[in-house]
C-alpha cells in the first residue's frame, strides 16, 4: 500500500493554508495576544509592573547614565540657586544693619558682594568724622557721583582688612573705585574712651600737659592750623566733667597723631582719644616747648 507523502512545512494548496491559519492553536494564540494588548492599553499593567520592579530594585542599581546625570545636575543647580538667594538676602541684611563703613567691612567676608544704594551710602558717609570723609573720596567728586547722574548703582566687595566700593554707571562701567581700609577709618567716629588717667596710656608718656597750658598754646596757632588740630569736637563736647590734662601721642599713623583729653567727673577719670593732623601737632609741640 502506497502512503501519500504530506509536506508539514509548507502547504501546497490554498485550502491547506486556510486550515493551518484557522487551526485551534493559532486562534487561541491570536486571542490571547489580543487580550494581552487590549488589557495593556486599558489598564497599563505592563508599565505598572516594570515601574514596581524598577522602584524595588532602584537601590541596587548603579547611579550612572543620562537620567542619573540629569538628576544630579538639577539638584546641584537648585542648591546653587538656594545659596545665591541666601547670600543675597544675607548681604542685604548686612547693608541694612551696618552702622558704619568699618562695621560693613567687618561683616562682609573676602570676596563677598553687596549692593549699596545711594541713600544708604550717604548715611554711612555722613556718619564719619569730618577728617575721615576726605580720606574716603574728594567731596566734590562724590557730589557729582551721587547727585549728577553719573552713577547707576553702588556695589561693595569685602576684602581682608577692609572693602572696595565701586560706582557703576548705566553701561555697567566702573566710573569710580574706592578702597577703604579698616585701620584708616579708625573707629568711624565712635567715641574712643579709655577709663583711667593719661598715666595709664604709654603712648602719651613724657608728653602730658595741663589743660590750661595746652589750650593757651593752641590759641597761639593760626586759625587754619587749629582746624586741623582738633578735627571733630563732638566726642569732646559729649564728655561730662572737667578737663584736667591733655596728652600728645609719641607716634604718628597715616598722617595723624592721637591726642588724649583727660576728664574728671564724680571722682572718676576718663581719657577721650581724638585724631589730629600730624603737621599741626608738630607746630603745637614747638609752642608747648616754649611755654613749658
Amino acid at each position: 500500500m502506497h502512503l501519500r507523502t504530506q509536506n508539514w512545512h509548507e502547504p501546497v494548496t490554498l485550502t491547506e493554508w486556510l486550515k493551518r491559519i484557522c487551526s485551534v492553536l493559532n486562534l487561541a494564540i491570536l486571542s490571547v495576544t489580543c487580550i494581552i494588548f487590549v488589557s495593556e492599553f486599558r489598564f497599563d499593567w505592563c508599565e505598572r509592573l516594570v515601574g514596581n520592579y524598577l522602584s524595588l530594585s532602584n537601590d541596587a542599581r548603579p547611579e550612572n547614565g543620562a537620567v542619573w546625570d540629569a538628576g544630579r545636575h538639577m539638584v546641584s543647580a537648585l542648591k546653587s540657586l538656594d545659596q545665591m538667594a541666601l547670600a543675597r538676602e544675607n548681604a542685604g541684611r548686612i547693608v541694612r544693619t551696618a552702622k558704619s563703613f568699618s562695621d560693613l567691612a567687618a561683616q562682609l567676608g573676602p570676596g563677598e558682594w553687596a549692593n549699596l544704594d545711594k541713600d544708604r551710602f550717604r548715611v554711612l558717609y555722613l556718619s564719619l568724622p569730618l577728617y575721615l570723609r576726605r580720606n574716603v573720596m574728594d567731596p566734590v567728586r562724590l557730589v557729582w557721583l551721587l547727585n549728577g547722574g553719573a552713577t547707576d548703582r553702588i556695589v561693595c566687595e569685602g576684602r581682608m582688612g577692609g572693602m572696595k566700593i565701586f560706582f557703576i554707571d548705566t553701561q555697567n562701567r566702573v566710573v569710580q573705585q574706592v578702597d577703604l581700609d579698616v585701620q584708616t577709618l579708625g573707629n568711624n567716629g565712635s567715641r574712643a574712651v579709655i577709663p583711667g588717667t593719661l598715666d595709664n596710656a604709654p603712648e602719651f608718656f613724657g608728653r602730658i600737659y595741663p589743660a590750661a597750658l595746652f589750650f593757651t598754646a593752641v590759641s597761639r596757632l593760626p586759625g587754619d592750623m587749629r582746624v586741623d588740630l582738633i578735627l571733630d569736637t563732638e566726642d569732646l563736647l559729649s564728655e561730662k566733667g572737667a578737663l584736667d590734662r591733655v596728652g600728645v601721642s609719641n607716634s604718628a599713623q597715616d598722617g595723624f597723631i592721637n591726642l588724649g583729653f583727660e576728664f574728671r567727673h564724680l571722682g572718676e577719670s576718663r581719657v577721650v582719644r581724638v585724631k589730629a593732623r600730624e603737621w599741626a601737632v608738630w607746630q603745637l609741640t614747638l609752642v608747648l616747648k616754649g611755654e613749658s
